[in-house]
């Protein structure tokens, strides 16, 4: 307790204008500091209590966020009214959110947890909101086949085949095309090795790659050429701009033009009668390509079979089924009809049989190595000293070189 002296003294000093002496005076100040510090030291402490009543209230008032485990625990002690509402009041704010999110981001985690809680619903389907039931057993389709693909691994993958015997298969299935795995694998079975058929067809992909089943069209063609003749028709506009239209058959072995031939109308008798003029005293070929086009009928059908040819129809939307009578047939329009004026079916007619003489017994082919059709390989001649002489065909458009005689 402080003592300012005597309390007549100290009534004249505060009352009268009475002089105070110097430690009254300081004795009243040091008095004022104790109380202003005392009353800043509760104002903050006052402070500091506020703040952490104010702190537990947020944290009162604040809506809980469980886990699913902790929720689960307390939904147990929750009616069945409360539970009741609070899955409407759920479902209201998962139907907003919809509404507003088109493609939610789900983690793996969250897939799992969806897929294992979807097995304890009775009704699972229709309570989904944020994801398709399909969605649902896809992700539960890929957590099973990851399940079984771990416990299938084997703890350590050990080569069973040695590297000395993956380089055989590897050179039989390339130096072999015509085997398979199950020959190569006999083969390999007479040298006392012993795979299986599997192993042997994954080695074998990555030196041979996957053929069709069956024979091939070019090797077919390739197998049957000499017995093989392709027909087609290449329509001409004239000078007066009607159409007409050249038939040829080719050979396709000798790359020869076998016979030609032109109409305004290619009805069926007429292409009938074309082949078989291009057919006389029994020489056909085996089989004879051609397209789908309605000109060939029943009476060329019929020709055909009473010569033994099978007809050979090219199917839809295959430009190679037919190429090599298709480029003679570019060879034409761009060595010989792009240059001449057409004026009638008899001069076009002319034009072709001379076109085609040429290309017989004078043009060489780069399909047959730069050989002459009508003559072969034996056309070659050895260099000489006698003088060439130049044949023009076609009226100069084209020449035939010779040796003279």
């Amino acid at each position: 307790m402080l003592c300012f002296g005597k309390p007549s003294m100290l009534r004249e000093m505060v009352i009268g204008h009475v002089a105070a002496p110097r430690w009254a005076v300081r004795a009243v100040a040091g008095g004022y500091d104790v109380m202003t510090r005392i009353l800043g030291m509760l104002q903050k402490r006052a402070n500091v209590i506020l703040r952490a009543v104010h702190t537990r209230f947020l944290r009162w008032t604040k809506p809980a966020t469980r886990t699913p485990v902790r929720g689960a625990i307390a939904d147990v002690t929750m009616s069945k009214a409360a539970l009741v509402a609070e899955n409407a009041l759920l479902r209201q704010q998962l139907s907003v959110l919809q509404r507003q999110v088109k493609s939610p981001a789900f983690t793996p985690r969250d897939r799992v947890a969806l897929a294992l809680l979807a097995r304890l619903v009775r009704g699972w389907r229709a309570a989904l909101l944020i994801v398709q039931p399909d969605t649902l057993l896809r992700w539960h389709r890929q957590g099973y086949r990851l399940v079984w693909r771990v416990r299938s691994a084997t703890a350590l993958k050990r080569p069973q085949v040695s590297a000395a015997t993956v380089a055989l298969i590897k050179r039989m299935a390339e130096e072999n095309r015509l085997w398979g795995a199950e020959r190569i694998r006999g083969e390999l079975l007479k040298l006392g090795v012993r795979v299986g058929k599997r192993t042997v067809q994954r080695h074998m992909r990555g030196v041979r790659p996957t053929r069709p089943r069956g024979q091939t069209w070019a090797t077919f063609l390739h197998n049957h050429a000499d017995a093989v003749w392709a027909c087609d028709f290449l329509p001409i506009i004239d000078l007066g701009f009607h159409t007409l239209f050249a038939f040829v058959i080719v050979d396709l072995g000798s790359r020869r033009v076998v016979h030609v031939g032109v109409t305004r109308h290619p009805a069926d008798a007429w292409v009938a009668q074309q082949l078989r003029e291009a057919t006389p005293f029994g020489m056909s070929p085996r089989f004879l390509i051609r397209d789908n086009d309605a000109k060939f009928g029943a009476q060329f059908a019929r020709v055909a079979a009473s010569s033994r040819i099978e007809v050979l129809r090219t199917p839809v939307r295959a430009p190679r089924a037919n190429a090599i009578c298709e480029r003679f047939l570019g060879s034409v329009r761009r060595e010989c009809l792009d240059h001449l004026l057409i004026l009638h079916e008899r001069q076009l007619l002319h034009v072709l049989r001379a076109y085609c003489a040429y290309f017989n017994a004078a043009r060489p082919h780069q399909g047959i190595a730069q050989s002459i059709p009508a003559e072969g390989e034996t056309a070659r001649m050895a260099p000489s000293t006698v003088p060439i002489m130049p044949i023009p065909v076609l009226g100069g458009l084209h020449h035939d070189y010779r040796r003279a005689a």
